[in-house]
Parts: structure tokens; sequence; C-alpha cells
């Protein structure tokens, strides 16, 4: 985080950055080295214990001042207080409109991002889904996320978490220095494997493996980093297979009266894999 800004900083031009994390990043270590002019959007426990800002009348004039005011509801009480008006917006994720609902709450503070760090509580309400059309419907679980800019904008703040990087799986290594390479490398081979789709597709889908049919029948706005990585797996595994192009790849053979129990092609199997 502190080498990306100091990279920033070298260009000469006056950028904001704006990071956002899951909750394993939302930490003392992270919140409390925030360098200048960047924001961090993180995900918190629903039961994490938030402050309001000191009173200004119980700031004393000697002595130790007040670094944190009273106890502020949880994040879970936030959301269940029917008191607290719900906010709606239209959000389109993966290509789908929804209708958000979500609560906002200014000037909060956590112990743990410490006593100069003023943040915003963006509370999300759980999202519906059907499995299949015409199922029971179900709700993911509400979202809690704080922001370190007390003054961004709500569509801003949920925009950038819900379109931080696809994650592409994790790194089974163990050593030091294993370790510390792991990340850098993972961003360096995403890296490449973006912009050469991008060269290869652009905003076009010709040319990709075609979709399975149990695969939702929307598309998304933009070709995702799992789409891609079936694309890369199955043109290297092709090659082993003797296929030259996916043209008609996912089409069955004609079946009769009495199919075979496996009527779909070795060939389709493997390269639809997901291992």
């Amino acid at each position: 985080m502190v080498q990306l800004r100091q990279s920033l900083d070298q260009d000469g031009k006056d950028r904001s950055l704006v990071l956002a994390f899951d909750g394993g990043y939302t930490n003392s270590t992270v919140l409390k080295a925030i360098p200048p002019h960047t924001t961090c959007i993180g995900r918190i426990r629903k039961d994490a214990h938030l402050c309001f800002l000191p009173d200004p009348a119980l700031m004393k004039t000697r002595g130790r001042q007040l670094r944190h005011g009273a106890d502020a509801p949880t994040p879970d009480q936030f959301r269940t207080d029917e008191s607290e008006p719900w906010q709606t917006m239209e959000f389109t994720h993966s290509g789908i409109a929804h209708q958000l609902r979500y609560k906002r709450r200014q000037n909060m503070m956590w112990r743990t991002a410490g006593a100069q760090q003023i943040l915003q509580l963006i509370v999300i309400a759980p999202l519906a889904y059907r499995l299949r059309k015409g199922s029971k419907l179900l709700y993911r679980d509400p979202g809690y996320l704080i922001c370190t800019d007390p003054e961004l904008n709500s569509r801003q703040i949920i925009e950038a978490y819900f379109q931080r990087w696809d994650i592409v799986g994790q790194a089974q290594v163990r050593a030091e220095a294993s370790v510390e390479s792991a990340p850098a490398l993972t961003v360096a081979a995403c890296g490449m494997m973006l912009v050469s789709a991008e060269r290869a597709f652009g905003n076009s889908r010709e040319g990709l493996l075609p979709q399975p049919k149990w695969a939702a029948s929307s598309q998304g706005t933009r070709t995702s980093t799992q789409q891609i990585l079936h694309q890369l797996r199955a043109e290297v595994w092709g090659r082993g297979l003797g296929i030259d192009h996916f043209s008609g790849f996912a089409s069955g053979q004609p079946s009769g009266t009495k199919p075979e129990k496996c009527s779909f092609p070795l060939a389709s199997a493997v390269c639809y894999a997901n291992g």
C-alpha cells in the first residue's frame, strides 16, 4: 500500500488512491499505516465495537484528553434499528441490476483503527436470489463496511468494494521467501492474463470458450477472471487433446432413442473441468 502510494506520487500528479479489501485486512496493522491521500474501504464484523466522536462539552482544558466518545451501536444493531431509515439505489453487478438497500452513518470511530481515524459505516442489506426460476427466495448475508474517508459518496464506497479484484486462488507455500514472493507473483500473473485477454478479445466474446448449458444465460458487462482462467486452461489442454479451435466445442453428438450414458465428447468434459 505504501509502495503504491509512493509510486503514484512520483508521477507528479495529485491522484487519490482507493483500496478495498475483505475483513482479513481490516485490522490495526493496515488501518494505522494508511499513507496520505489514500482511502481504505474494508469489511468488518457485525459485532464490531464502534464509538462516537468525543463530545466537545466533556473535553478538559488540562490533563488527558478524550480520544473516543461514547459507545455506539454495533453494525448489526444499526442494521436492525427501525428508527434508521434504509436508502435505496440501483446497482448493477455481473450484468444484473439490483435495487440495493443500505444505511449510512458518518463520524464514527473504531479503537482498532486508532484515535486519528474518523470513519463512516455502510450497512448493505442482504440481496435476494433464487437458485432457479420459481424456486424459494434466498438471501445473502448483509455487508458491513467502514471507510476511512468520512465524506466519500456512498455509491463510490459500494462500487469500489464490489469492483475489487477477483480472487484467483490460494498459494500453497510455506517457505518464508515463497510466502513473501507469492502475492507479487499472483498480481503479476493475473495482470498479464487480464491484459492478454483484453488484447485478444476486447469487449467481444467471439473466440471464447462457449458457455456450458448449465451456466447462467445472462452475461456480465465484462469477461470475468474465472472465464479467462477457463479459456487459458482449455487452450493449453486443448493442444494436448488435438483441438485446433473451439467452434461448436460444447455441442453434443446427435443422440438416438437410446443414447449412451456418456454422450458428450470427452474433450469437452476435460476442458470444462474446474480443477
